[in-house]
C-alpha cells in the first residue's frame, strides 16, 4: 500500500480507503463483510469509511463493523483510521438531521455507541445545512475533538465558497479541518473548477467518494444492463438515464483505453482520480473479496502520461 500525507497533518492514509456505503448493511451476509475488512486490513488499507446512516437500514453498517472490530481487529485499533458522519436524516422529529449542535454531537454520541468506540478518528460533518448558521455546525465539530470524541474533523459535499468559509470558523476555533470529502469521478469532475486548488492552497486533504459513479466506470455495462445491477433494481442513487447512448459510447471508448494500459476500466478510473496531486486517498466499496483485490492493485499500475490525460479527456468532453 501507498501512504499519502494528508494535507499539512500529521496523518498519513492509504491510497485507497475502504467506505461501508453499501454492502455491510443489516440485509447483507456478515461472513462476507468480515472477509471484505478483513483481507482490506491485510492489504494495508487502515481507514475505513462509515456515516451515522449508512446501511440499510440506516446505523447498521456501524453496527456490523462493531462486530468485525470486536471479533477481530479490536487489537489493531491504533493502526486503524475510523471515520463517521453526520447530517443526513437518521431519525425522526426536527432534531435527526441536517446540522444543528444538537443533531450533530447526539449523532456522535450514537455512532461511537453502535460501534464499540471511545472516539472516531474523524468526524465529518456530511453535508451543508442552509438554515444553521456554519458557526454552529463548524462549532459541533470542535466540540467533538474538544470533548475527546474525534481526534479530526473534515467536511463532505461543501462547495468551494462554503469550504473557504467553514476552514476559516474551525481555525479560528483552532480545529484545523484535516479533510473534505467530495463525490469525484471521470463524469463529475465539479471540484476541478475551484475546490481543489482551495484544498491545496489551504493544506486540507482531499479523499473522493464514488470514484467509479457508482458502477458506471466500471465493465459492468458494456453489453447492457445486469439484472442485479444497481440501474436494473432502480437505485435511488443510480437511476437509467444516466446510463443514456452517449454516455455508454464514452465508457466503451474509456475501457478500451484502459485495455491498452492492460487494466480494467474500474482501475484506470480509480488511478485517474489518484494522479490528482490534491487527492490523498480515495474511497471505494466493495461487494467481494476479489473486486476489492482487483480494484487496490491499481496502485501499482502505471502512472499516466501526459499524452493519456489529453486522450482521456477528449473522450470525456467530446
Amino acid at each position: 500500500m501507498t501512504y499519502n500525507r494528508c494535507g499539512n497533518s500529521g496523518i498519513l492514509l492509504p491510497a485507497v480507503s475502504l467506505g461501508l456505503w453499501h454492502n455491510f448493511g443489516g440485509m447483507e451476509d456478515f461472513q462476507k463483510m468480515k472477509e471484505i475488512v478483513l483481507r482490506a486490513f491485510d492489504l494495508g488499507i487502515t481507514h475505513f469509511d462509515l456515516a451515522n446512516n449508512y446501511g440499510p437500514p440506516p446505523g447498521s453498517a456501524e453496527s456490523n463493523f462493531k462486530n468485525i472490530l470486536q471479533s477481530e481487529l479490536g487489537a489493531h485499533r491504533d493502526e486503524l483510521i475510523i471515520s463517521s458522519k453526520a447530517g443526513y436524516l437518521m431519525w425522526d422529529g426536527p432534531y435527526g438531521e441536517w446540522g444543528s449542535r444538537k443533531y450533530m454531537l447526539a449523532s456522535l454520541d450514537q455512532s461511537l455507541k453502535r460501534m464499540g468506540l471511545d472516539y472516531v478518528d474523524i468526524f465529518y460533518s456530511h453535508r451543508p445545512d442552509p438554515h444553521t448558521p456554519l458557526e454552529e455546525t463548524m462549532g459541533a465539530l470542535h466540540s467533538a475533538v474538544q470533548q475527546g470524541k474525534a481526534l479530526y474533523v473534515g467536511i463532505s459535499n461543501y462547495d468551494a465558497e462554503m469550504t473557504e468559509q467553514a476552514l476559516d470558523i474551525l481555525e479560528d476555533l483552532g480545529t484545523p479541518c484535516l479533510i473534505h470529502q467530495p463525490r469525484y469521478n471521470m463524469f463529475d469532475r465539479w471540484v476541478e473548477e475551484d475546490l481543489l486548488s482551495v484544498l491545496e492552497k489551504r493544506g486540507v486533504g482531499c479523499i473522493p467518494f464514488s470514484p467509479l459513479a457508482q458502477g458506471l466506470l466500471t465493465d459492468r455495462y458494456l453489453n447492457g444492463i445486469p439484472e442485479d445491477s444497481r440501474i436494473a433494481s432502480e437505485s435511488i442513487s443510480l437511476e437509467k438515464d444516466h446510463l443514456d447512448a452517449e454516455t455508454l459510447v464514452k465508457i466503451k471508448a474509456l475501457n478500451q483505453h484502459a485495455e491498452q494500459r492492460g487494466e480494467t476500466l474500474a482501475q484506470m478510473a480509480l488511478g485517474w482520480i489518484l494522479s490528482r496531486k490534491q487527492v490523498t486517498s480515495v474511497v471505494i466499496g466493495a461487494s467481494s473479496v476479489k473486486q476489492l483485490e482487483i480494484n487496490v492493485a491499481t496502485i501499482h499500475n502505471p502512472k499516466f502520461t501526459s499524452d493519456e490525460l489529453a486522450a482521456i479527456d477528449n473522450i470525456l468532453l467530446s
